[in-house]
């Protein structure tokens, strides 16, 4: 699998990747997560996108990732669900990850895909978090999004 940086052309494919990455929400009971908007073009643009390629030439898979109080953030992370469970998302987030610095998250608790996949991959909850990351919480909480079932999680430099 061919991992690379997207080119400003290829966002759209992102969000197409993003808004079907969504979709099996609706099997937990989300159907507000699998109707919300993909992130905004400019919202992409401003972050360090990493695209996954498929057998196809196309893109299968991304990660937006940013500087969030001297670590790296993941602020998405998503694969098609046709080449879901193939490790893609791994590789995506070990392909961001750099020696001697965190990675950091938020995701949702109660979701299967999401903090207990997180948890498999040496992530830990934080309950302390640094000022850029409760920014970022409270940005999620004004956006709609419970704080109950969200966490922060860390990678720390040691695991990586």
């Amino acid at each position: 699998m061919l991992i690379r940086l997207a080119q400003p052309d290829e966002l759209p494919y992102v969000q197409q990747i993003e808004k079907a990455s969504g979709e099996p929400f609706r099997d937990v009971g989300m159907s507000d997560i699998a109707d919300s908007a993909p992130m905004p073009l400019e919202d992409l643009a401003g972050h360090d996108v990493w695209l996954a390629i498929g057998a196809e030439g196309v893109p299968v898979a991304f990660i937006a990732v940013g500087d969030v109080d001297g670590a790296t953030h993941v602020h998405q992370v998503s694969v098609h669900p046709s080449h879901a469970r193939q490790g893609i998302g791994a590789a995506l987030i070990e392909h961001v990850t750099r020696p001697g610095r965190a990675v950091t998250l938020t995701t949702f608790r109660d979701v299967p895909w999401n903090q207990p996949y997180y948890e498999r991959l040496g992530f830990q909850v934080v309950t302390e978090v640094s000022p850029g990351l409760a920014e970022i919480v409270r940005r999620e909480t004004s956006a709609g999004l419970d704080p109950a079932r969200r966490v922060v999680m860390v990678l720390l430099p040691a695991q990586v």
